[in-house]
């Protein structure tokens, strides 16, 4: 069996980690959750010589993204079902993603928020710079297809099971689905 992919996708700060993790504790089958966050928190990237700018993140970005763009195909491929947090805000990693995820059930999600909530989130967390989070809320969103939207300030409960009960029905109609029925 291959895995099956649900991606989150919305601005920074948009709820994407907390629907994920309310996904995950609902879902019948294992999923692992999955984000660039999580490399990033667990040392993957040489974060201090960046910051002392030994290394320049704009030299290794690119290929950082290839890479997990690459990870999920092949955790997907070994049978992993996967929960995924992403920004897709460089234009050729959607025809990228398409092209890997091709041969997988993708579920397409939008998470929605008020661009006056996203500032004050990303106040609160502190660790993105400021403005990411307006800068995604005009961006993200132009031109997607989702299978199914959902505002990232309602329960999250509700949209997690929200975006389970769509999941279940395996109706696909994203820009990663071949517009067909699949049993999830």
């Amino acid at each position: 069996m291959t895995g099956q992919i649900i991606i989150l996708h919305g601005p920074s700060s948009s709820g994407k980690s907390t629907t994920a993790k309310a996904i995950q504790q609902l879902v019948e089958f294992p999923f692992w959750h999955i984000s660039t966050d999580h490399l990033r928190d667990s040392g993957v990237l040489p974060t201090d010589r960046i910051k002392r700018q030994e290394f320049h993140w704009c030299d290794l970005r690119k290929p950082f993204f290839n890479g997990f763009h690459a990870s999920l195909a092949a955790y997907a491929n070994a049978g992993n079902n996967l929960i995924v947090e992403h920004i897709l805000d460089t234009p050729e990693w959607v025809h990228e993603l398409k092209n890997l995820l091709a041969p997988f059930d993708v579920f397409f999600v939008g998470l929605h928020c008020s661009l006056d909530e996203l500032k004050i989130r990303e106040q609160a967390r502190g660790d993105r710079p400021v403005g990411s989070a307006e800068q995604d809320y005009y961006t993200v969103h132009f031109g997607r297809v989702y299978d199914i939207e959902v505002n990232g300030q309602a329960s999250v409960e509700e949209n997690a099971q929200a975006i389970l009960e769509c999941w279940r029905s395996g109706f696909r109609q994203s820009e990663f689905a071949a517009k067909k029925r699949v049993r999830a």
